[in-house]
């Protein structure tokens, strides 16, 4: 992938252990608690998408792809915690989105939008079919996300021939019937950005979350079929990645392979 540039930040993939180590400090600023670094054995098999802030050059934005085809699947970093065993059938290739952030102090909606046009590309070039990860929030008390729970449990379920089965000791199920009162505004406030984009786009969630108290957080099994995304969405989505005038186009089939 070339260096693309739009506004103030370029996104590029990863190309040398120096740019992921400050992908993995910027993770573990936004996961681990100040821990040094956040680092586990699926980094060296992942392709590492960062964002900079071009006026400095800091690191505003990462994260992880690792691609799978049928039941390798049960390999991925997300059937550590959830059981994924329905979706060994799924046809198609499957992306990984892992280890997702944005730098605490920004703001700036520019960042997302610039992830989700890289993302878009590399799924096109792929031929990605479905598109999972999990879904962070801050703290392991799940208290301040009934609301949020509530309406993910009524409106945003898996298909029964997808859900992820329980797999962690420690999980908060969700009010399977749809029956718990939520308030709506509350709980649109408290879903993590991404996952609001993921579900704006179609995206469909576990039944239950996970409580990962190494990572300090809540997390949701979160999965978006390509096919369901509206086509106006898509070239919103395109349209971000086309060279402005002395811009950079993309090119995401890149050196490092994605198998596993």
């Amino acid at each position: 992938m070339q260096r693309i540039e739009k506004g103030r930040y370029v996104a590029f993939v990863a190309q040398s252990d120096a740019q992921i180590a400050a992908a993995q400090a910027l993770r573990a600023l936004t996961f681990g608690g100040g821990v040094k670094g956040d680092k586990d054995r699926f980094d060296g098999h992942c392709l590492h998408f960062l964002i900079e802030d071009r006026e400095n050059r800091s690191l505003v934005c990462c994260f992880r792809v690792l691609t799978f085809g049928g039941p390798d699947v049960v390999e991925s970093y997300s059937a550590q915690h959830y059981d994924l065993s329905a979706l060994a059938v799924f046809k198609g290739p499957m992306a990984e989105i892992g280890r997702f952030c944005v730098d605490p102090s920004r703001r700036d909606p520019d960042i997302l939008r610039l992830a989700w046009a890289v993302m878009t590309d590399y799924v096109d070039r792929r031929g990605v079919q479905l598109l999972f990860g999990c879904s962070s929030f801050d703290g392991t008390e799940t208290a301040p996300y009934q609301d949020a729970f509530a309406v993910l449990s009524a409106r945003h379920t898996a298909p029964a021939r997808w859900c992820p089965g329980i797999k962690s000791p420690e999980v908060f199920l969700f009010d399977r019937g749809g029956t718990q009162p939520c308030d709506l505004k509350k709980a649109n406030k408290s879903l993590p950005p991404l996952l609001r984009s993921y579900l704006s786009m179609g995206a469909w969630v576990s039944d239950h979350a996970v409580v990962d108290r190494a990572l300090n957080t809540l997390h949701v099994f979160t999965a978006l079929e390509v096919t369901t995304i509206q086509p106006a969405r898509k070239r919103l989505l395109r349209a971000l990645l086309q060279p402005a005038s002395g811009g950079s186009g993309s090119d995401i089939s890149g050196p490092n392979a994605l198998g596993h």
